[in-house]
């Protein structure tokens, strides 16, 4: 099915970022390629090219709406939230690159005819935001459940952060849109277990299904999206006199990489108002921060915790940059945040080396000290949080907050210089109906992707 449509100005949606600044996204897509390349993964070469904005597919991208509204201040610096999780239906910043992936997927469809199948790795949000993403295109009529498909393959442990939704819901689409939990020893397999099956079977569901298979986990598929954020702030924003400073609780950092390609696409020569950067990570995955830390002191990162068995914690006092106490040196605060070694470390050094910046690691314990007083502050601003910290499945927000007020604290935050947190996601249980795991699959290796796929793809 091939459809014939016209191109619109990007002003149709006010309500949309991606809609209101698609010229620069364009701009953005093309500088990134010009840098870097055609990206080099296995599967469908999708085109790099952002396509037409059309109103249908301005309908597609509507979802995508970002606000930036003040928390007050803390210790003399004040605090300002970049609200990313405005989607009802995901609540994280996930829905921006999955709406535009899901874009360029139903412009190739319209374009060539061809059916493509969707192939993510995902620790949940992304899978839950790229299913929204997919089902909303099917809903709009831009394309049939046939011609557009997702197979997820997620951790185990992540199934309690996956959300139920029509396409778990109708036996059909299920089928055709198929969740793979993955029971390997780390979490981050997926992203290898995904990229190994799309290397071996692109080629035979192309030919023998008249299946295209697109494998989305590469950095160009959500870096550009996350270049809105430097757009809306520029026109929501003044000047901050003594210097901004931007914290996102990160796994590879994309929101931010993103936000500095589009500081890049409004200033091309210069950009000296940049602001600088807080990486927050947690404990089990802190190898940004601690790839941060090495390259300016090469010391011992992460420090040495002593376990302080009347208090039943583990505790140091060497750091400001990792927690003072925690239940453990490894401790998994949410598993959103699984990547290991993050290939974007050397680029975000760089940045933070440019422009200023630095890193902090939280535990829950801390999160839990702090709680009542951000639950209030976010109350404030129509956020809510559960009040029994059980319900909350989504703690990004709560953990950059957290890193933020730490920071201060400790004396890892200029003064006067005003905080832009993003908010790239929080949920409760009260918020989504969780998956069940009878509409999951179990795998293991790559050739347990087969069977599952091959039906979806019928």
């Amino acid at each position: 099915m091939v459809i014939a449509q016209t191109a619109l100005p990007v002003d149709i949606d006010g309500d949309s970022v991606l809609v209101r600044y698609y010229a620069d996204l364009r701009t953005a897509a093309r500088l990134y390629r010009s840098e870097n390349g055609t990206p080099q993964t296995p599967g469908l070469a999708m085109d790099p090219e952002l396509p037409e904005l059309t109103e249908p597919l301005a309908q597609l991208l509507g979802t995508a709406r970002m606000r930036m509204v003040g928390l007050g201040s803390y210790a003399g610096r004040e605090l300002r939230l970049l609200d990313l999780r405005c989607t009802a239906s995901t609540r994280t910043t996930k829905t921006f690159a999955s709406v535009l992936i899901v874009a360029r997927a139903v412009a190739h469809i319209q374009r060539t005819g061809e059916r493509v199948m969707i192939v993510t790795p995902t620790s949940a949000n992304k899978g839950t935001a790229l299913r929204d993403a997919v089902l909303r295109a099917i809903r709009l009529g831009l394309v049939s459940a046939e011609q557009l498909s997702i197979a997820v393959v997620a951790p185990a442990e992540s199934l309690p952060k996956l959300w139920a939704s029509e396409l778990s819901e109708d036996s059909e689409l299920l089928r055709r849109n198929p969740i793979l939990l993955y029971d390997g020893e780390r979490s981050d397999g997926v992203k290898a277990l995904a990229a190994e099956f799309v290397r071996a079977a692109a080629d035979s569901f192309e030919r023998d299904r008249g299946v295209r298979l697109w494998y989305t986990m590469d950095l160009a598929n959500y870096i550009i999206a996350d270049t809105a954020r430097a757009f809306f702030e520029a026109d929501v924003s003044s000047p901050a006199p003594q210097g901004r400073l931007h914290a996102h609780a990160v796994s590879s950092a994309f929101g931010l990489l993103g936000y500095h390609l589009g500081r890049r696409v409004r200033h091309p020569e210069s950009d000296p108002d940049h602001p600088q950067f807080l990486l927050v990570q947690h404990l089990r995955t802190s190898d940004m921060v601690t790839s941060l830390l090495r390259a300016r002191s090469g010391g011992e990162i992460p420090p040495r915790y002593v376990r302080d068995e009347s208090a039943k914690v583990f505790a140091q006092q060497d750091d400001p940059h990792f927690p003072a106490v925690t239940d453990s040196p490894t401790e998994d605060l949410d598993s959103t945040f699984y990547t290991r070694q993050p290939a974007t470390s050397p680029t975000m050094n760089a940045i933070i080396e440019r422009h200023g910046g630095d890193g902090i690691v939280v535990s829950r314990r801390e999160c839990l000290a702090r709680y009542d007083e951000l639950r209030a502050r976010l109350a404030a601003v129509d956020i809510a949080l559960p009040a029994d910290t059980a319900a909350l499945r989504e703690w990004s927000l709560v953990m950059a907050l957290t890193g933020v007020m730490n920071a201060i604290e400790r004396g890892l935050v200029p003064a006067g210089m005003e905080v832009v947190v993003h908010g790239s996601g929080s949920y409760s249980t009260d918020d989504y109906v969780p998956l069940s795991e009878t509409c999951t699959t179990r795998v293991r290796t790559a050739a347990d992707l087969e069977a599952p796929l091959t039906k979806a793809a019928l």
